[in-house]
């Protein structure tokens, strides 16, 4: 790699990890603070759904905004900021009475969600302009490196100070803090510099990147496993809090334990990926976070759930870097942004459909746990489809389905 080239490589694991310092903030002790402000398990479920619903159609203003900026890198920067008050906005929570904190949490989150759909598609270009090709998965698995020790490190912190310093000012504190430091990452992304700028090509009348049938497949893959995993996403803090009985500091413990297994995972996911495949990496992922789910669901203790979360880890790890890959080597050289963008959106309606679905089910009067078991079977099923090995006849039968024959 030439000098800038490295120059990138080294901003953009700065700027995630910086990030990922952050991170357990909303990722993390947000349901907990929701759930402290009485939210309902509906309300836990459009945290995450209703901000994935406006990232949906921001994202498809990405073009437009792109075509404003010499490159990806510039183009990220403004919108990188908006995204970011994500961080900040929950911090004024405890100012607005306390029926109306859960809607406002919603709404701090949502809001930033406009330019997040934007950022979120710039940056995926950006990656690819700031560095060869033959080095995006090196850098994503350093990413995940980097990003997963920040956010052990900073649950870790966040999970004692939470407990031991007063409702709501601990909460409050932790959103200031969170988003300074964001502001940080965000001057790592400024000074990074796009060198392999792909053609802004427009589309002609009548094409669409749907057209494309090897790139069909990834739309539904990356749709199936946002959508299967985040069916029971929201729902685990609160099962953890409400239903187990855990605290802050015991969450705090759980996502340390899901992080260190995806560090561990994260140092040789190349090298698996090389072996088996970036589609059979995603595959064994999806089959792992189906087993995580049966884990946390089925023990009889709060304690053993850690072991799901550790399986969670290395599971969800594996199934970002190899959806990452897959998606970059499917990927033509020409409409980048075009391409991306509809991978983003694809990406974002399977994170709002998820949440939603899983929130149709508890309506049913179905028990928490029961809920879990379903969404572990969606998972399993999701990895049986995207598996390239040609052993099961449904999982062929269920590819077709969703994606279509392969050019």
């Amino acid at each position: 790699m030439t000098e800038q080239e490295q120059k990138n490589f080294r901003f953009l694991v700065m700027d995630i990890f910086w990030f990922g310092l952050a991170i357990p903030a909303t990722a993390r002790f947000m349901a907990v603070y929701a759930i402290r402000v009485d939210a309902t398990a509906f309300e836990l479920s459009l945290l995450t759904a209703f901000p994935a619903l406006l990232l949906l159609f921001a994202s498809t203003m990405s073009g437009w905004w792109g075509r404003h900026f010499p490159d990806a890198a510039r183009a990220t920067v403004l919108p990188g900021f908006g995204f970011r008050l994500s961080f900040l906005l929950p911090a004024f929570t405890p100012l607005f009475p306390l029926a109306f904190q859960p809607f406002w949490l919603i709404l701090a989150i949502s809001i930033p969600a406009i330019p997040q759909g934007v950022s979120s598609v710039m940056f995926m270009v950006m990656m690819r302009e700031a560095v060869p090709i033959d080095q995006l998965t090196r850098l994503i698995s350093r990413r995940f490196i980097a990003m997963n020790t920040a956010i052990g490190f900073s649950t870790l912190v966040f999970g004692l100070w939470l407990t031991r310093a007063p409702f709501p000012q601990n909460y409050q504190f932790m959103f200031i803090i969170t988003f300074l430091v964001t502001m940080v990452s965000l001057w790592y992304v400024y000074r990074t510099r796009s060198l392999h700028v792909s053609p802004q090509v427009r589309p002609d009348k009548g094409t669409s990147a749907w057209r494309d049938k090897r790139f069909r497949r990834v739309l539904g893959f990356a749709f199936g496993t946002q959508m299967t995993f985040f069916v029971v996403f929201p729902f685990i803090p609160y099962y953890l809090v409400s239903v187990m009985g855990g605290d802050e500091q015991f969450i705090s413990m759980f996502v340390l334990i899901e992080l260190l297994g995806g560090i561990a995972i994260s140092c040789c996911s190349p090298q698996i990926a090389h072996k088996l495949g970036h589609r059979n990496l995603v595959a064994l992922g999806m089959a792992g976070t189906a087993l995580s789910t049966l884990i946390i669901a089925l023990v009889p203790s709060l304690y053993l759930t850690v072991i799901g979360a550790a399986v969670n880890g290395v599971s969800w790890t594996m199934v970002g870097t190899g959806m990452f890959g897959y998606f970059n080597n499917k990927l033509p050289g020409h409409s980048v942004t075009r391409y991306t963008t509809l991978y983003s959106q694809v990406t974002f309606l399977g994170i709002f459909v998820g949440p939603m679905l899983g929130t149709t089910l508890l309506k049913l009067d179905l028990p928490i746990v029961e809920v879990m078991l379903i969404g572990s079977v969606l998972r399993l099923a999701m990895g049986v489809i995207i598996s390239d090995v040609k052993l099961l006849p449904v999982s062929r039968t269920l590819r077709r389905f969703i994606a279509g024959p392969v050019a």
